[in-house]
């Protein structure tokens, strides 16, 4: 593959510098107007299989504030070999001739019901093939509110303008996607009110699949910032706290089933902590 070392040289470098843009936004916002300050907590990981040998590694951010109940912002750069039960299920290895993949992954679970949860990640993966992958999607506590409504569909058309930046017709595919990967078979039901989802992209114009890449980050730090801003100051009450707490069960029901990031963390001896970062703090069912 032409440029490959470059090309992972790059990337690697954006989901480095994109955590933190992201940490330093989210940190902004935490201590607004607060005397104390909420800086995110960092811990450097390896991935270590041989007790001699590094295969990577990468760090986890972590903030437990006053606005963001738990927000994880994790970066990470793995490669190696598969391990059998993943040979061949994944584009380019049938010959399990080894892996890269570089990439980053956020949750935020804020305090206040009326804020949404949100997930973002992007990644680029190198087997035999390359390509990118990754989504962006909101969970609000009320789901049917007008507010939430309102919400989603700014969200919704800020994507969308990404998307169709990139290329026509990419946010309804992108979308549908969306919905149907952040879908609860068992529970008959959506995790949140969607957003993006894309993987195996590969559109043979590299520069241009970054590009789109490097949006997506960008999309999240401005949409985010205009969500929490509108919904920091509504009041709340005990109610919305334990919808809340039920809205997070969903999530964790969803990311410890179905969540192709866990798993695959999971089945390549990531780092536990790193993994399980997306789990809230409190939930109930």
């Amino acid at each position: 593959m032409k440029n490959i070392d470059k090309n992972k040289k790059i990337a690697k470098e954006w989901f480095e510098n994109l955590q933190n843009n992201i940490c330093t936004e989210l940190e902004l916002i935490e201590n607004k107007n607060k005397k104390s300050k909420n800086l995110f907590s960092k811990k450097k990981w390896t991935r270590d299989r041989t007790g001699s040998n590094k295969l990577g590694g990468g760090e986890m951010r972590l903030l437990r504030g006053e606005v963001f109940e738990k927000a994880g912002v994790n970066v990470s750069t793995v490669f190696g070999q598969l391990s059998n039960k993943l040979k061949g299920k994944i584009p380019g290895t049938e010959n399990n001739s080894g892996f890269w993949a570089s990439g980053i992954s956020l949750v935020i679970h804020p305090f206040s019901p009326k804020i949404p949860a949100i997930h973002m990640n992007t990644r680029y993966i190198v087997t035999q093939k390359s390509w990118f992958g990754g989504g962006i999607d909101i969970t609000p506590t009320d789901k049917s509110s007008e507010e939430s409504i309102k919400i989603a569909n700014f969200f919704h058309k800020e994507l969308e303008k990404t998307c169709n930046k990139y290329k026509k017709g990419t946010y309804a595919k992108y979308k549908k996607w969306c919905d149907d990967y952040f879908f609860l078979p068992h529970r008959k039901e959506s995790r949140g009110l969607g957003g993006i989802f894309f993987d195996y992209l590969n559109s043979d114009d590299w520069n241009s699949d970054m590009n789109f890449v490097c949006n997506v980050g960008k999309t999240f730090i401005n949409t985010y910032r205009n969500i929490v801003q509108r919904t920091i100051e509504l009041p709340w009450n005990k109610k919305d706290k334990l919808l809340q707490y039920h809205r997070r069960s969903r999530y964790v029901e969803f990311n410890l089933l179905y969540d192709r990031g866990t798993k695959f963390g999971l089945e390549t001896d990531g780092n536990i902590e790193a993994i399980f970062m997306s789990l809230p703090p409190m939930a109930s069912w």
